[in-house]
């Protein structure tokens, strides 16, 4: 079964081919970072302009990667949420109309289990039950997985999200948007001792998150400073510091309550160089495995949007009539 894959949900359009034979055939991406940069943060008017006018040519690349005519292709796989609802739409809405056309299934699926099923893609996939940390520019939340499509959330963050407490601080100290990795690139020029700041909620026994007293900590201790260049790289290091050993120690606590030694690494964040270190040297002490999607699979793509709806397409699950739904806000438990 060939799917194409359909992704829209914010700033970046893509699309790709992914085969049950020949695995994936093509992706092809188009960020929107240059149109949103002059303002600090994604505009939904223009986010959702701009997928009208780059998904059509950018599925002909895709098919043309993938060596396919439109008649190839047995299904088509679209993110119906969460996202922006603009932006979300554009992407529906052409999937829809091309399944029409083709006489072909479409399947609205969700982001977030697409960004969890990304290490499948890989030559060594994670077998369930495993737990999985999403970490992202929108979510932080732990999940027990004990088969695709079987979601148990254990824990999320109650205000910001991580990678969006690296933008924030990352504008914070001028270093732009999105910041999240200048900021972490900044920390390796930084200096141990200087700053130290909280480790939110880990003397908890839940599996929450929150960042967003971190932010201010961060905030105070960048006004009291010289504001020198390395005064900011000191607290690009002492807060990087803090959202790892937080996501760490968190993480940890979830695999030893769900009894767990395998670890799904998933969303934008998850491209962190010294997060996948502490995480690799967490689990080998813990005889264990943690799987992650390649970079490129780390943040928004259709690849995983593709491999998500083959996984159900092929089991006959589609679009039951002709309306086209979407959903800003969904969450991901049990699909």
């Amino acid at each position: 079964m060939r799917v194409l894959g359909i992704e829209t949900s914010c700033d970046e359009t893509a699309v790709a081919v992914y085969d049950s034979q020949h695995g994936l055939m093509s992706h092809q991406l188009y960020t929107q970072l240059p149109v949103h940069q002059q303002y600090g943060g994604v505009v939904p008017e223009l986010a959702s302009r701009d997928h009208i006018r780059k998904i059509l040519p950018l599925t002909r690349q895709a098919l043309k990667q993938a060596h396919s005519a439109w008649s190839d292709i047995d299904g088509i796989a679209y993110t119906a949420g969460p996202g922006l609802a603009g932006a979300l739409l554009v992407g529906a809405v052409f999937a829809r109309a091309l399944g029409f056309s083709l006489n072909r299934p479409t399947l609205g699926v969700h982001h977030l289990e697409g960004h969890l099923l990304a290490p499948f893609l890989e030559s060594t996939p994670p077998v369930p039950p495993f737990v999985a940390l999403l970490v992202s520019g929108g979510h932080t939340q732990l999940f027990y997985v004990s088969a695709i499509g079987h979601y148990r959330l254990l824990g999320e963050s109650l205000d910001d999200a991580a990678g969006e407490a690296f933008d924030k601080v990352a504008k914070m100290l001028g270093l732009g948007y999105p910041g999240g990795a200048a900021l972490a690139a900044l920390a390796e020029q930084g200096k141990p001792g200087f700053f130290t700041f909280p480790r939110p909620l880990i003397h908890r026994p839940d599996l929450n998150f929150s960042f967003s007293g971190l932010k201010t900590a961060v905030l105070q201790a960048w006004k009291k400073s010289g504001q020198t260049d390395q005064d900011k790289a000191n607290i690009a290091y002492a807060f990087q510091e803090a959202v790892i050993d937080t996501l760490l120690i968190k993480t940890e606590k979830a695999l030893m309550q769900m009894h767990s030694t395998r670890l799904v690494v998933a969303g934008g964040v998850g491209a962190n160089t010294l997060l996948r270190t502490r995480l690799s040297a967490c689990l080998e002490k813990m005889q264990g495995q943690v799987f992650y999607p390649r970079l490129e699979f780390c943040t928004d793509n259709a690849a995983m949007i593709a491999y998500a709806g083959w996984h159900y397409l092929k089991e006959g699950k589609q679009d039951a009539d002709l309306a086209i739904r979407v959903k800003a806000r969904w969450e991901l438990q049990n699909g």
